[in-house]
């Protein structure tokens, strides 16, 4: 048979209609709308805006946003149709088998488990990080960090004087009588030095893989209580977003938005993505990714009350609540302080030196921050990891991989062994590997599904123009054919070594593809 044989579109929606052997029918606008604001809003925001304003668009980080906003609106208005015409489980998985077949179907049902599963560990991984930022390093290294991962320190003013003598400029970051060393200071150290240094290696992420088990036995209990513990998540996080903006716009210092774009005369901002409108283009790529997530509200379409109506409000409503958050966040961000700064004295802690420096009488704000970025990262996890599993439920549900993923619960109509089969494999990925190691391949898979779906939309108003479609994407062909050309393009400009891994990836998969998926597939038998 064919390897782009295709699911029949009025047999998926008679098997998403059957209540009483899918998922339960539970979540509302409101809820879906929260789901994508608790995916969207994560760290993203309290790190990208500060890169992007000192890398490339200064005070006009605000455009940036605007134009990311746009770039993501393309891909959004195509999942909005598909969401609304076809709500099930599965997202850019289920639309491809519609429109382009089986084989591309799992090519993408392959690559979402790099946005959604590894997603999941990494940001769990900078979850830990952040608790034990928060506790003042409570938690002893051993049991916050892989095996992979070690740490030199020199403990004890005396021995740091002596290093402090072999170079200077060593000991300046040293507190408390404790001084880090990186790789390469270690390197540079003499032989008769080396012995005052204390080399600790990790054991386990023990945070890590807490905040997993506690957010899947959540995800088990039901997708209502779920939906409910990412909305009083939501809820924390914004109030803070919205805190940090009411009490900093008093200090906003006009003077630091003339000039609005960088010059090109600044030094270090020579290329044409570092200043000017081309500086405002470099920030929309480097704040694009802050918008990831979006996209996991039309995995839980099968779970809407009314999925024709609700599914487009989800989808494009958290994309618009986070787009004004973000916007006025920048330009509270860029006006308190100036965006040059951000070069060295802001870097990724930009939102507490911002409040430290500038806002004087207002420093619990910034420990407020880091219970944001917590509630960011906690309803991310969550969100994530509940995408992924409806993406394996429909997989299951084909035949494409084994029918555990598939089965429900019978008391929580949850997919329970795959969310458990996946706190397996994301524990093991949290608890044992560096974050650094998956990289961008979270962004490849996004970018990945967003083209797919806009290529997918030109396709079936192609073939199946009598459709009904309650919700239609505007300026068909010119916007999913701008999603397409955007996506393409930041996924060509991701770095050599993350294609070349999502690429091994990739073909990891077909080869599982051609050794069971295909021959097990419900399509071939």
């Amino acid at each position: 048979m064919s390897l782009f044989r295709k699911k029949s579109l009025n047999d998926m929606l008679a098997n998403a209609a059957d209540s009483e052997k899918g998922l339960k029918r539970t979540l509302s606008s409101a809820n879906l709308v929260a789901l994508g604001i608790g995916a969207i809003i994560g760290a993203g925001l309290f790190v990208r805006t500060a890169a992007g304003a000192a890398e490339a668009s200064g005070a006009a980080i605000t455009l940036s946003f605007v134009i990311a906003a746009v770039g993501c609106a393309f891909a959004g208005l195509c999942y909005a149709e598909f969401a609304a015409m076809i709500p099930i489980s599965g997202s850019a998985y289920a639309y491809s088998y519609v429109t382009m077949g089986e084989l591309v179907a799992w090519i993408i049902g392959w690559a979402l488990v790099m946005e959604y599963a590894l997603g999941a560990a990494t940001v769990s991984i900078a979850w830990s990080e952040y608790l034990n930022n928060l506790l003042g390093g409570a938690i002893p290294y051993e049991w916050c960090h892989s095996p992979f991962e070690s740490i030199k320190k020199v403990v004890g003013q005396a021995n740091i004087d002596q290093i402090g003598v072999f170079n200077a400029e060593f000991v300046k970051t040293a507190k408390n009588g404790i001084l880090i060393l990186n790789d390469k200071q270690f390197d540079l150290l003499p032989t008769n030095l080396m012995g005052l240094v204390q080399v600790t290696s990790g054991i386990i992420n023990a945070p890590a893989l807490i905040i997993l088990l506690l957010i899947t036995l959540v995800l088990i209990k039901g997708t209502k209580e779920s939906a409910m513990v990412n909305s009083i998540i939501v809820f924390v996080k914004v109030a803070i977003v919205l805190l940090f903006i009411g009490i900093g716009w008093q200090f906003i210092n006009p003077a630091n938005y003339t000039p609005y774009m960088i010059p090109d005369n600044t030094i270090g901002h020579e290329g044409f993505f570092k200043h000017g409108w081309g500086g405002v283009l470099g920030g929309a790529g480097i704040v694009f990714f802050a918008f990831i997530g979006f996209d996991a509200v039309s995995t839980a379409a099968q779970e809407a009350k009314n999925p024709k109506r609700d599914m487009p409000i989800g989808i494009l409503g958290s994309l618009v609540v986070c787009t004004i958050l973000y916007i006025l966040f920048g330009h509270v961000l860029t006006g308190v302080a100036n965006w040059a700064e951000f070069n060295s004295a802001g870097k990724e802690a930009s939102v507490s030196y911002v409040i430290q420096t500038y806002m004087k009488g207002y420093e619990w704000l910034g420990t407020s921050v880091t219970v944001a970025i917590l509630a960011g990262f906690s309803s991310v996890i969550l969100v994530m990891l509940m995408g992924q599993s409806r993406v394996f439920y429909s997989m299951s549900n084909d035949g494409l991989i084994p029918k555990a993923f598939g089965e429900l619960h019978p008391k929580y109509k949850t997919p329970y062994k795959s969310n458990l089969i996946l706190f397996v494999f994301v524990g093991l990925f949290a608890a044992f590997v560096p974050g650094s190691v998956a990289g961008d391949l979270t962004s490849f898979g996004t970018l990945f599904a967003f083209v797919l779906v806009s290529l997918g939309v030109l396709l079936l108003r192609r073939k199946s123009p009598e459709l009904v479609r309650p919700f239609k994407t505007p300026l068909v062909p010119l916007v999913p054919i701008l999603g397409i050309i955007i996506c393409t393009g930041m996924i060509i400009a991701l770095d050599i070594h993350t294609l070349t891994v999502a690429s091994l990836w990739m073909v990891f998969g077909l080869f599982i593809y051609f050794l069971y998926s295909r021959k097990n597939s419900k399509l071939h038998k």
